[in-house]
């Protein structure tokens, strides 16, 4: 990890010492998040991103941009059955939200391909910063014949996962943006997750963040 931060900062250093033009900035927008690989039911979950970063521009055309953000990423599964037998219908739904705080670093590599539309792509890292799940459980019996509620349960749980996640994410982004005006962006960007975040013990899933993020920012 320490080799990787060094890395990471020696390359922003330098780019830094070829750069024209270096302006700061800020952005924030939504994340539609969910888990790849071995992860088969896993479904899209809504999240959103905040951070800051630097445009460090390296003539007309090309641009350096490394940037710090906090993101909400995870995923959800949902299941139901439901069943039919003597004038009543048996209802069980659960649905299971797996939360994924991290704090990203993306390296990205910008061309101008118009004085405003531009394209990006760079590997990123990410450091977990917390991991919780939420479930919540329901069970409903109704009655054929007047269509009301026999009986009913329901049951929430939520807790602590970080210990079944891996503390670092390895990925590469791709993406593309447009410049309203000179401080004003809008940008789209997919993260693929290369690297496998499963640390359950005895499991041989592989598991990756797969992330695509709609941004807002302004630069200063």
């Amino acid at each position: 990890m320490k080799k990787v931060l060094f890395t990471a900062i020696a390359v922003i250093g330098f780019m830094s010492t070829q750069a024209q033009e270096i302006k700061f900035g800020a952005k924030a927008g939504l994340n539609l998040s969910t888990l790849t690989g071995d992860a088969e039911d896993a479904k899209m979950m809504i999240g959103a991103h905040l951070g800051g970063f630097a445009e460090i521009k390296l003539s007309d055309k090309f641009a350096f941009q490394p940037e710090l953000l906090y993101s909400m990423q995870g995923a959800k599964t949902e299941s139901s059955y439901s069943e039919t037998d003597f004038g009543y219908t048996y209802i069980e739904t659960e649905e299971t939200k797996l939360k994924l705080g991290y704090l990203n670093l993306p390296l990205m590599a910008k061309y101008f391909a118009t004085d405003k539309l531009y394209l990006e792509a760079g590997p990123q890292i990410g450091f977990l910063v917390s991991a919780k799940y939420d479930s919540d459980y329901s069970y409903v019996v109704i009655d054929d014949s007047d269509g009301s509620i026999f009986d009913s349960e329901s049951d929430s749980t939520s807790g602590d996962y970080k210990d079944f996640v891996k503390s670092v994410d390895f990925g590469f982004n791709v993406g593309l943006g447009y410049e309203f005006t000179e401080n004003m962006f809008a940008g789209a960007r997919y993260n693929l997750g290369l690297s496998d975040i499963n640390d359950v013990n005895g499991s041989n899933d592989k598991i990756g963040n797969g992330v695509f993020q709609l941004s807002f920012g302004y630069k200063f």
